[in-house]
């Protein structure tokens, strides 16, 4: 992973020594947790560890680093070069996007103003979750998606940290740029948590191809529809699907004629029916394509992928994202 001189530097000085001692293969480490009064822990290769002060990583939670309310305090610092107002928007949304595309989601008091949150204070948790490209990761995917000339209505499924968001990045990519077989074409992105692009400065750190326009920070639903309005897109491509809104603008976007390329959390087609809401979109074959992940041994396999009946179009020899 690329930048981990400026990763280290949004921690306090001694969690900057902890952190640099640890002997770990970055592109498998996904989250840096601390938690006031609480060991220091991360999620490496699909697992959570304690962190010592010496730099080792273990299962024992006598061992973990304990972070203090100063350590933390001085990160927040950094993180927002001393100046939290400055991101006030981005944290009432819970995290702010730093360079390289890494997401810092926060937590602690809540500040109310009427129905809506006005800002975060006393900020007791953070979560860095580190932004990965591994590209060429969509390579084998891409020839289920595609059929003939054009691309498939795709649903990535997907438990937590399994990879779907790197390889979503990874079509978009690969869609945006052309491949050998298919020629490139334009991609909309409504990054409405900046975990795709990894905006910094409305300007993604992530390689989303050449013919790739981002709405950043944008919520999905009304984001779908100002790409549709002004940016015509043939392919439109959003993180983590759900709400009614999302449903609606999704309707619509088919409509006009625009391909959709989505995530889901879960851990198969079965698991999205139970969702109400998605219901309707599996059963009536909206979908043409379902992408399913899991991580057993490894982050990002590919389980399997069926076409919009159930049929079995692959069935995982363990391709890794």
């Amino acid at each position: 992973m690329k930048g981990k001189d400026e990763l280290i530097k949004i921690f306090s000085i001694r969690l900057r020594g902890i952190l640099q001692r640890m002997d770990v293969d970055l592109e498998q480490l996904q989250e840096i947790r601390l938690r006031v009064d609480k060991p220091l822990m991360i999620a490496y290769g699909g697992r959570e560890y304690f962190v010592a002060e010496s730099g080792r990583i273990s299962l024992d939670e006598a061992s973990g680093y304990v972070v203090d309310k100063k350590e933390l305090l001085e990160t927040m610092e950094y993180i927002a070069n001393y100046s939290l107002y400055a991101f006030e928007d981005e944290l009432r949304q819970g995290f702010i996007t730093i360079q390289g595309g890494h997401r810092v989601g926060v937590a602690g008091k809540i500040v109310m103003d009427g129905d809506k949150i006005k800002s975060v204070k006393y900020i007791s948790f953070i979560n860095v979750r580190l932004s990965h490209q591994i590209k060429g990761c969509a390579g084998e995917v891409l020839p289920y998606v595609i059929q003939g000339e054009e691309v498939c209505h795709t649903l990535i499924i997907s438990p937590p940290r399994c990879g779907k968001t790197t390889l979503l990045r990874d079509m978009i990519r690969q869609l945006s740029n052309g491949t050998d077989y298919f020629p490139g074409i334009t991609v909309g992105v409504v990054d409405e948590r900046s975990e795709i692009g990894g905006a910094y400065l409305g300007v993604p750190q992530n390689d989303l191809g050449i013919r790739t326009d981002v709405l950043d920070c944008c919520p999905k639903a009304e984001g779908m529809m100002m790409l549709v309005r002004s940016m015509s897109p043939r392919i439109i491509a959003v993180d983590e699907i759900g709400d009614y809104g999302d449903i609606h603008a999704i309707e619509t976007v088919l409509h006009c004629g625009c391909k959709l390329l989505a995530t889901v959390h879960g851990s198969s087609i079965e698991d999205v029916k139970k969702k109400p809401l998605l219901q309707k979109l599996v059963l009536e074959r909206i979908f043409e394509r379902y992408v399913i992940l899991h991580n057993h041994n490894q982050v990002g396999k590919v389980k399997a992928i069926f076409d919009a009946r159930g049929t079995a179009l692959y069935e995982g020899r363990g391709t890794g994202c």
